[in-house]
C-alpha cells in the first residue's frame, strides 16, 4: 500500500485541543486524562501506520479501551465528541466548504465570458427564487445549548483571528473560550425527554432570527455590488417545521398557528428594533438639511410632537412607523412589542405599506444617505421576511386526503364510497366539485377525528392568510403523489375555506405540488403532470402564477432502488418534465427533498445544482435543508452567507450556462447511465429485497433499534408499526448504516455496475466532461472514504445468526468492488487524491470515530445481553451522537 500524504497541521485544531485537554484533566481528573490520551494516541499512531503503508495492529486500541470502567466510557465518549465538534468549528473556519467559483461575482464573470450580459442575467433575477427550506428532521443529534456555546466558541475565534487580547467586556479572549470548552464539558449532551414539535420549531427560529435574518440583507449589499445594480429579493427562506403533517401525528392546526405567531414574533421584534436603532442614527436636522415633503408629511402624521424633535422629521417619522409596527406586533402575536412606545398607532395591513414608509424615508436622503446602510439593510429584510419570517409549507401523504376527501363527500351526500372509483371516474367527480361554490363540510355534521384535524389544517391556513400575508404559506406538497387526483383533493380542501376560488376564472392562493419520490413515481411524473395541466381550470391558475412547483425526493429513491439509480431518475424525471412544462407555458420550480447524507441526496449543493440537466433550474429552485445540515451550513453568519451564495450562484450558471455536452456526448453518455443504472438497480435490490432475512441482518447489525431510544425528533422513524424496510423512513435506514461505518445506501451497485460496464473508456470522459456524473462520483467518493469496512465487520458481528451474518461477505465484496471501480474510473491510486482538503479533514477524525465506534459495539453487546445498567444504554446513546458529530453528513 502506497504512504498517505501528512495531514496538514490546523492550528485552530490545535489550540482548541489542547484547550480540550485542559479542560478534561481540570474537570474529570488526572486519570481520565491519561486514559483518554492513551487510547488518542494509540488510535492516531495506528492510523498513521495505516497511511505509511505498514500493517495496523488491530487489538491496541480495543486493549486501552477494555481499561475503561463505564463511568469513564461516558467521559471518554463526550471527551472525543468534543474534540469531533472543536474540529469541525476550526475546519468551517478555514473555509473548507467553500468552493471555488461558489459566489455570485464569480459566477456573473464566468456568464460574461460565455456571451451572457448583465441585462439577462438581470430578467432571470427578475423572476427567480431561491428558497433554502428547514425541515426537523431527526438527524441533528446535539442540544441546541451545545450548539450555542459551540457558535460563541467561533466568535471568540474571531476577536483572536483580529488580534484582540480581550473582549468588549474586558475577559481575556483565551480564557473566555477556554470557560465555553469547560461549559460545554459541563453540560449534558442528551435530550432527557422526548421533542416536541413546538421544540423544533423554536430551534429552526434560533437560526432564522440569529443567522438569517441579519445575513441576508448584508449578503443582497454584497451582490447589490456583484451585479452593478440593486437585485431583486430573489434568495428567501423556508421551512417545513409545524406543517409537515405526513406520518407525524403531533403536527396539527394547534402547532401551525404556534409556528407562526412564533415566527411573526420574531421577525417583528427584529424590525422594532432596527427601527429604534434608526430613530438614533438619523439625526437629520432641518437647520442642515431641508425635508423632503414625503418625509415631512410621515413626520406630521406621527403624532411626536415633542420639541426636542421638531426640527428632526427623520426621527419624527421613525416614532410614527414605530408606533404602528408595536401595534401590528401586538395584533399579530397578541404581545406587546419589545419597546412600547407611547405614541399609539394603526397596525400596518401587510409589509408593503411598512415598506413603503421606509422607502419614503430613503428618498428623502441625501446621495450619501440613501442607498445601504442601516435602512437600506431593514428594507431589503422587509421584501424577504414579511410579516411571516419564513415561508411554511403544508404537508401530508395522498392516502390521508383520500380517506377524508371520501368522508366529505359521503356526509354531504355527493358520493357513498370514493375509495371504489377509478382515477377517471375520481377526476370527473372532483372538478364538478371544484366548479360548484356550494361548500362540502356542514358544522352540524360529525366528523372522524382525522377529518376534522385536516379542516382545522386548512382553516388555520386561511386565517394565517388573513393575518400574515398570502406569502406565509404558498405551497402544499402532497406526499406519494400517484395521479391528478391526488392534486385536486387538495384544492377541493383548500375551497372549503376559500382558499382555492371556482368561477370563470379559478384562482388558488396555494398551490398543490406533487413529491414524487419512488423510482416508479419519478418515471410516471411527466405523465401526471401532462394530465394536470391538461385540465383547463388548472391551465388557467397556473399560467396566472407563471410556474407550477414539482418536488423529487431523493431519499425514498435512494432506499428503493440504491444511490446511482436514484440519482440518474432524478436528473431523468426533471429532464422529461421539461417540455411538459414547455408544453403547457408554465414555468417549471423543482423542489430538492435532500438530505445531509449522500445516500439522501447530500454532497456539495454547487455541485449537485450545477450538475442538473440543461433548462430544468430556469432561476427557480427550492431545496430541504435537514438535520445536522442546518448547523454545519447555517450555523453562524459566516458560514450562512458562504452557502447560501454558493446556491445562489450554482442556480445562477445552471439557469443561463450553454449546454456544454454536445448532442453526441449526451446521448452516448445517457445511454450508458441507463445501463449502469439498471445493473445497480438489480444489484442493489437482490440484496436489500430480495436477500432473505436481510431486515433482520440489518437490524441486529446496525444500532437502528437504539437510535430509537435518541430524543432527536417529534416524528416516528417508521410510517407504521412493521419492521419491513419499506415502511422505515429514510432519514433512520441511512443514519443507522453510517454509524455503522457501512455507509450502505450511498455506494452499493456502483461496483458492479462499472465492473459490469465494458467501455472503461466511456466512464472516464464522463467523468471528465459530465457534471451530473462527476459529481455522483465525488459524493461516491466521499462516502467511501467515511466507511470502514474493517469496522463494519465488527458490526456484523452483532448478527446472532451464523448463516445471516454471512450477508456481510456480499456487503464486504461489493464495497471492495466499487472501491476499485472508482479509482479506476477517476484515475486516481487512492481515494480522495484530487480533494486533498476533504481527505485531510477525514482522516483527522478516523483516529477519533474507531474507538467510538468499538466502545459503541461493546455496549450493544451488553445492552442485548440484558444487562440494565442505565449507564449503558447513556453510553450508547452518547457514541450514536459523537459519531454523528466527527461523520458531520450522516443523515
Amino acid at each position: 500500500m502506497a504512504s498517505l500524504p501528512a495531514i496538514a497541521n490546523n492550528s485552530d485544531i490545535r489550540f482548541l485541543g489542547k484547550l480540550l485537554g485542559d479542560v478534561i484533566r481540570a474537570y474529570g481528573g488526572e486519570r481520565l486524562f491519561e486514559a483518554t490520551e492513551t487510547i488518542r494516541r494509540a488510535s492516531v499512531e495506528r492510523h498513521r501506520d495505516v497511511s505509511e503503508g505498514k500493517a495496523a495492529d488491530n487489538t491496541a486500541v480495543d486493549l486501552s479501551l477494555e481499561k475503561l470502567s463505564l463511568d469513564e466510557t461516558l467521559d471518554f465518549v463526550r471527551g472525543f465528541m468534543l474534540f469531533s465538534m472543536l474540529a469541525n468549528l476550526a475546519e468551517d473556519r478555514q473555509g473548507i466548504a467553500a468552493e471555488d467559483g461558489a459566489d455570485l461575482a464569480s459566477a456573473i464573470a464566468q456568464l460574461e465570458s460565455e456571451g451572457i450580459d448583465r441585462a439577462q442575467i438581470r430578467t432571470l433575477l427578475d423572476h427567480a427564487l431561491i428558497a433554502p427550506v428547514l425541515t426537523a428532521h431527526p438527524t441533528e443529534v446535539r442540544r441546541k445549548s451545545m450548539i450555542d456555546h459551540r457558535n460563541r466558541i467561533a466568535e471568540l475565534m474571531g476577536l483572536r483571528d483580529l488580534g484582540r487580547d480581550t473582549t468588549p467586556d474586558g475577559d481575556s479572549v483565551d480564557d473566555a473560550i477556554l470557560r465555553q470548552i469547560a461549559l460545554l464539558w459541563q453540560t449534558r449532551v442528551l435530550r432527557r425527554d422526548r421533542l416536541y414539535v413546538t421544540d423544533e420549531v423554536d430551534t429552526a427560529l434560533s437560526y432564522l432570527r440569529d443567522v438569517f435574518l441579519p445575513a441576508l440583507p448584508a449578503l443582497y449589499q454584497r451582490w447589490d455590488r456583484a451585479l452593478g445594480e440593486r437585485t431583486p429579493s430573489f434568495l428567501r427562506p423556508g421551512s417545513w417545521i409545524g406543517g409537515d403533517r405526513d406520518g407525524n401525528p403531533y403536527v396539527t392546526a394547534d402547532s401551525l398557528k404556534t409556528a407562526l405567531s412564533k415566527a411573526s414574533e420574531a421577525v417583528l421584534g427584529y424590525y422594532c428594533d432596527a427601527v429604534h436603532a434608526l430613530g438614533a442614527e438619523l439625526s437629520i436636522s432641518t437647520e442642515h438639511a431641508p425635508a423632503d415633503a414625503a418625509v415631512q408629511a410621515l413626520a406630521d402624521a406621527s403624532g411626536d410632537d415633542a420639541a426636542s424633535r421638531s426640527d428632526e422629521p427623520y426621527r419624527r417619522a421613525l416614532s410614527g412607523i414605530y408606533a404602528r409596527l408595536s401595534a401590528t406586533h401586538d395584533a399579530l402575536t397578541g404581545k406587546h412589542a419589545p419597546r412600547p412606545g407611547r405614541l399609539v398607532g394603526e397596525p400596518y395591513a401587510n409589509p408593503a405599506d411598512f415598506r413603503a414608509d421606509l422607502v419614503t424615508l430613503a428618498h428623502g436622503l441625501g446621495i450619501a444617505l440613501k442607498t445601504g446602510g442601516a435602512l437600506g439593510r431593514l428594507i431589503r429584510a422587509v421584501e424577504t421576511f414579511g410579516f411571516h419570517l419564513a415561508t411554511l409549507d403544508l404537508r401530508q401523504n395522498s392516502a390521508v386526503h383520500e380517506r377524508v376527501v371520501a368522508e366529505l363527500l359521503k356526509v354531504a351526500g355527493v358520493e357513498d364510497d370514493y375509495l371504489a372509483l377509478d382515477e377517471d371516474a375520481r377526476v370527473a367527480l372532483l372538478r364538478r366539485e371544484l366548479a360548484n361554490a356550494r361548500p362540502l363540510t356542514s358544522r352540524f355534521a360529525e366528523y372522524t377525528d382525522e377529518t376534522a384535524g385536516e379542516l382545522a389544517i386548512v382553516q388555520a391556513t386561511a386565517d394565517a392568510h388573513a393575518a400574515y400575508g398570502p406569502a406565509c404559506i404558498t405551497n402544499y406538497i402532497v406526499s406519494m403523489a400517484q395521479s391528478v387526483s391526488d392534486l385536486l383533493e387538495v384544492n377541493l380542501l383548500l375551497k372549503e375555506v376559500g382558499l382555492y376560488r371556482p368561477g370563470e376564472t379559478p384562482t388558488a392562493a396555494i398551490m398543490a405540488v406533487p413529491l414524487f419520490e419512488t423510482i416508479g413515481d419519478l418515471e410516471a411524473a411527466p405523465a401526471v403532470m401532462t394530465a394536470w395541466f391538461a385540465l383547463p381550470e388548472i391551465a388557467t391558475i397556473s399560467k396566472a402564477r407563471g410556474h407550477q412547483e414539482v418536488m423529487i425526493g431523493y431519499s425514498d429513491s435512494n432506499k428503493d432502488g440504491g444511490y446511482l439509480t436514484s440519482t440518474w431518475q432524478l436528473s431523468k424525471a426533471s429532464t422529461a418534465l421539461k417540455p411538459v412544462f414547455a408544453a403547457a407555458g408554465v414555468g417549471m420550480q423543482l423542489f430538492h427533498g435532500r438530505g445531509g447524507a449522500v445516500g439522501r441526496g447530500g454532497g456539495s449543493a454547487f455541485r449537485a445544482i450545477r450538475a442538473q440537466p440543461s433548462g430544468t433550474v430556469q432561476g427557480r429552485i427550492r431545496i430541504t435543508e435537514q438535520g445536522e445540515v442546518i448547523a454545519a451550513k447555517y450555523g453562524t453568519r459566516d458560514a450562512a452567507m458562504t452557502n447560501l451564495e454558493a446556491i445562489a450562484s450554482a442556480t445562477l450558471l445552471a439557469s443561463l450556462e450553454p449546454e456544454r455536452l454536445s448532442n453526441a456526448d449526451n446521448a452516448s453518455f445517457s445511454a450508458a447511465m441507463d445501463k449502469l443504472s439498471d445493473t445497480a438497480f438489480h444489484s442493489y435490490r437482490d440484496l436489500v429485497y430480495g436477500t432473505e432475512g436481510f431486515r433482520t441482518f440489518f437490524r441486529q447489525m446496525t444500532p437502528i433499534a437504539e437510535i430509537a431510544g435518541l430524543k432527536i425528533g417529534s416524528r416516528p422513524a417508521s410510517r407504521t408499526k412493521s419492521d419491513r424496510i419499506e415502511d422505515l423512513r429514510a432519514i433512520p435506514w441511512v443514519f443507522s448504516w453510517a454509524q455503522a461505518r457501512v455507509m450502505l445506501p450511498g455506494w452499493y451497485g456502483v461496483g458492479r455496475a462499472i465492473a459490469d460496464f465494458e467501455d472503461k473508456a466511456l466512464l472516464k470522459d464522463m467523468a471528465q466532461g459530465w457534471p451530473l456524473f462527476a459529481s455522483a462520483l465525488a459524493n461516491l467518493e466521499m462516502v467511501l472514504a467515511k466507511s470502514d469496512i474493517g469496522i463494519a465487520e465488527r458490526y456484523a458481528g452483532l448478527v446472532e445468526d451464523d448463516k445471516l451474518r454471512e450477508i456481510f461477505t456480499t456487503i464486504r465484496d461489493g464495497w471492495h468492488q466499487t472501491h476499485d471501480g472508482l479509482l479506476q474510473v477517476t484515475g486516481q491510486s487512492r481515494l480522495l487524491e484530487k480533494h486533498p482538503a476533504l481527505d485531510a479533514s477525514i482522516r483527522l477524525r478516523l483516529p477519533y470515530i474507531e474507538p467510538l465506534n468499538l466502545l459503541q459495539i461493546e455496549l450493544i453487546k451488553r445492552r442485548r445481553a440484558g444487562e440494565e445498567d442505565p449507564r449503558i444504554g447513556e453510553g450508547i446513546l452518547l457514541s450514536i451522537n459523537a459519531i454523528a458529530t466527527a461523520l458531520r453528513n450522516s443523515g
